[in-house]
């Protein structure tokens, strides 16, 4: 378990240091500033690489809501989702102060006028989006996400190609809603940057635990009921194969008869 917390500590850390610091570091530098489309990129890039990098030790969720999405799936141990997000929040914090550490070495530069990358509605959404369509927003990118990432990761699905379909899903949910919210679908990511600027955007961090886990459960929710047929398949076949295994010449066989002493 140990193994596994560190390995979302460094994930998500690695998230929101890759995704939140191209938008603050790189997003308008002047004359090769990488835009919206790059700061998009660039969060897919992040999941993308840490799904190939710890999703074999801890299964890369990075996330509150993907973590409470699989619960509600019945792919991940409840008893185990309060570490997960623990873990998710303290490295998206660290990401965020590194980010804080690294862009305050630049002459002239001021968190209060640059930001960090952080989640608003209203006078602190890009495009002045209202509460109601930020929270509308991150339900929907959210539930889209999680039926990304459980099919995407299903037993069915195509092997070793999840890490793209997510890493592009993701992409895409920020080329979508990056005017709207600035983007969280991810509780952890948006309380990194809320922690370190305070003020705004601490007091509206609510909303970006309460939707995106709100999304991730019901994206869950359907993939369970989508899946049931195609979960009671899986079991038919592999009693099947167990079946076919013990009914073997091998299996059938029996045992030598022990040598007297």
């Amino acid at each position: 378990m140990s193994r596994k917390l560190a390995a979302e500590f460094f994930g998500t850390l690695w998230l929101v240091l890759g995704g939140c610091g191209s938008a603050v570091l790189a997003a308008a530098f002047p004359q090769v500033g990488i835009g919206l489309l790059g700061v998009a990129f660039a969060f897919g890039l992040t999941v993308l690489t840490m799904a190939f990098a710890i999703g074999h030790i801890s299964g890369c969720h990075l996330n509150p809501a993907v973590t409470c999405g699989l619960v509600a799936a019945g792919r991940f141990k409840a008893g185990e989702a309060l570490p997960y997000i623990a873990a998710q929040v303290i490295g998206a914090s660290v990401g965020a102060f590194l980010l804080y550490a690294i862009a305050s070495g630049q002459p002239g530069w001021d968190i209060a006028v640059k930001g960090l990358a952080a989640n608003g509605y209203g006078e602190a959404s890009p495009g002045k989006f209202g509460f109601g369509a930020g929270f509308i927003t991150e339900v929907v990118m959210t539930f889209f996400f999680l039926v990304v990432i459980l099919g995407a990761t299903s037993a069915r699905a195509p092997a070793g190609f999840a890490p793209i379909a997510i890493g592009l899903c993701l992409t895409l949910i920020h080329l979508i809603s990056i005017p709207v919210t600035n983007t969280s679908v991810n509780p952890a990511r948006s309380t990194g940057p809320a922690f370190v600027l305070g003020g705004t955007a601490l007091a509206q961090l609510w909303m970006f635990w309460v939707a995106p886990i709100l999304g991730g459960v019901l994206g869950g929710l359907l993939h369970r009921w989508l899946s049931t047929e195609e979960e009671a398949d899986a079991r038919d076949r592999a009693a099947a194969a167990a079946s076919a295994r013990s009914a073997t010449p091998e299996a059938l066989a029996p045992m030598p008869a022990r040598e007297p002493r």
